[in-house]
């Protein structure tokens, strides 16, 4: 997919209309208790303004739906843009019209304008042309820096790519690159770890997967399902017994593609869901029947080291098990910790994203020695499943 990014834009004196995701929790005081967002698109307002732009950035939080929410104003979150940008930051309370224009007009060099709340306007969720024809109207070029909000058609992620020159702002092109990298041209052989709860909220992914990876590593209560589908018993796991055809219909389309499917050997069992609950090992086929499977076991983290060992790319969505608690975040931790050595000893390239995944390679210690990290939740995910996001379909157009 051909597009432009920061380097391919002539920006002296240009207003940069720059699409981000600040959608950062917040104290009652008004304080960002975690700046991540905000960090991750430091980079891009950094290169706009080297290369003579003004910044101005077009943001959502939370969802007003149309309304004007004084609560979810973007106002609060000045001080800790003007933190990160090590930049003044100013504010204008409206996103389109003459408090827009006035701000930009009043904008000097070095700045960065944050324009309020794109959600304030029933028409940013509506892809209406007109209101995206009155974002562009402020601006001579437009960067999408927010591939967290990619897959969804709105005004300042889709509509505005239409109305100006448009390019992928540094945090956008690290996505993008980092995930042709993994599923679109890969070095293989390419292994896929998904877990989770739910087969049902990922059928699209792994019906994607098998067709693209070579080994297909599923872990948490999804492997639970998998494992029942192929008869073995499971006590009182929680699992989707009803998606015992879907799970064993996944497992023929995966060998008719040559994918293999790896599901535990062994699985840590316990009789209750707590922090330090008496557990014990077993094979996959002996779980009792008043326990339930809570992780997988030192066995299948063997076998997973032999598996990464001979991968060349790992895409990482999911944990192996109940990381949540101790000790039933064991496997997920171990096998992160393998593919993250291998990734640091340059032998993989690895990288991961989507729902719990972050949180649970954060906690594994893992996280840094990855590729790449994807905070990008639902487009990350519907990337791997093969969907077009549209904000990144309308750089290209």
């Amino acid at each position: 997919m051909a597009w432009k990014s920061l380097d391919d834009m002539e920006l002296t004196g240009k207003v940069v209309l720059t699409r981000v995701d600040i959608n950062v929790p917040v104290a009652d005081d008004g304080t960002v208790t975690d700046s991540t967002r905000i960090d991750r698109i430091a980079p891009t307002v950094a290169d706009i303004l080297a290369k003579g732009g003004k910044p101005v950035l077009l943001a959502h939080f939370g969802r007003p739906k149309g309304k004007i929410v004084p609560e979810m104003s973007l106002a609060p979150l000045v001080p800790a843009l003007e933190a990160t940008f090590d930049a003044p930051v100013k504010f204008a309370d409206d996103c389109v019209g003459e408090a827009a224009a006035s701000a930009i007009a009043a904008l000097g060099a070095g700045e960065v304008l944050l324009l309020e709340n794109t959600r304030f306007h029933p028409e940013e969720e509506k892809n209406d042309d007109a209101f995206a024809a009155a974002l562009a109207a402020n601006g001579d070029i437009y960067c999408n820096d927010a591939f967290s909000a990619a897959h969804r058609a709105h005004g300042s992620t889709e509509g505005l790519a239409r109305k100006l020159p448009s390019c992928a702002g540094r945090l956008m092109q690290a996505e993008l690159e980092a995930l042709e990298n993994a599923l679109g041209a890969p070095t293989r052989p390419v292994a896929a770890v998904v877990g989770g709860a739910k087969v049902s909220t990922k059928l699209d992914l792994l019906g994607n997967l098998v067709e693209k990876v070579d080994m297909l590593i599923i872990g948490g209560g999804m492997a639970n399902t998998f494992l029942a589908a192929q008869g073995t018993p499971i006590g009182k796991s929680l699992a989707e017994l009803d998606m015992a055809d879907t799970a064993r219909e996944i497992m023929e389309k995966a060998a008719s593609a040559n994918c293999q499917v790896v599901l535990p050997v062994d699985v840590v069992v316990a009789r209750e869901f707590a922090a330090g609950a008496a557990n014990e090992t077993v094979p996959c086929d002996a779980c009792p029947e008043d326990a339930m499977i809570l992780d997988a076991g030192p066995a299948t983290v063997a076998a997973l080291g032999d598996l990464f060992g001979s991968a060349k790319t790992v895409i990482w969505n999911g944990p192996l098990g109940a990381f949540e608690i101790e000790p039933f975040n064991a496997a997920t931790n171990a096998a992160a910790q393998i593919v993250a050595e291998r990734t640091s000893a340059g032998a993989m390239t690895s990288v991961a994203g989507g729902g719990d995944t972050v949180a649970a390679l954060n906690g594994a210690g893992a996280a840094e020695s990855f590729t790449y990290i994807s905070t990008a939740g639902g487009a990350f995910l519907e990337w791997m499943e093969g969907k077009t996001l549209p904000g990144v379909a309308a750089l290209s157009a």
